[in-house]
């Protein structure tokens, strides 16, 4: 089996922690730029049940959008909403408590919020990320791993590509891995 986790040097979680309580995470973008995110989905799951579901509409630092076509939004529907900074200010108190943060093809969203976050002048949380795409390999047997596919299998309902939507699949594609005796 393959490591579907990363954890940075020197973060230590509790296997209680791990094992209870976990978040899920997607980001958009508004292009290229790792450091464009226009909104993000996150979902706390606590004793296998979701207790939290976030998401929200961001400001990108350039009103350069090219990745409309995917996820719909457009610089309109940003233009007034909160920095990065200012809604990762709200959001990451939700992590300090979880043992992991999955998503799908998870160095991206890592890669974006630890763009957003330097950009912003930001700490980035020191938590290791679960790649639900390898979970969906690995553990589940799943194969093709595009997320609609992977949810398809599973009857996970799907919005793709709304921050919100995709969270809450990737949360629950780690706790149907956990049903089958998946523990990071």
């Amino acid at each position: 089996m393959r490591n579907v986790h990363s954890r940075p040097r020197g973060e230590r979680a509790t296997v209680t922690t791990i094992t209870s309580r976990f978040a899920a995470i997607d980001f958009e973008t508004a292009n290229s730029n790792p450091d464009s995110a226009c909104s993000v989905g996150l979902v706390v799951v606590n004793r296998g049940r979701i207790v939290r579901r976030e998401y929200h509409l961001i400001r990108p630092p350039t009103p350069d959008f090219r990745l409309t076509w995917i996820h719909g939004l457009t610089w309109i529907d940003v233009r007034d909403a909160p920095t990065f900074g200012e809604v990762w200010r709200s959001l990451r108190p939700l992590l300090k408590d979880v043992g992991f943060v999955a998503a799908h093809k998870a160095s991206f969203d890592r890669g974006v919020l630890q763009a957003a976050c330097r950009t912003y002048r930001l700490s980035a949380p020191r938590k290791p990320f679960i790649c639900t795409v390898e979970l969906a390999r690995t553990t589940l047997g799943i194969f093709p791993t595009k997320l609609p596919d992977v949810c398809k299998h599973l009857q996970i309902p799907l919005n793709h590509h709304n921050a919100a939507s995709d969270a809450e699949a990737c949360a629950r594609i780690v706790l149907a891995a956990r049903k089958v005796g998946w523990r990071p």
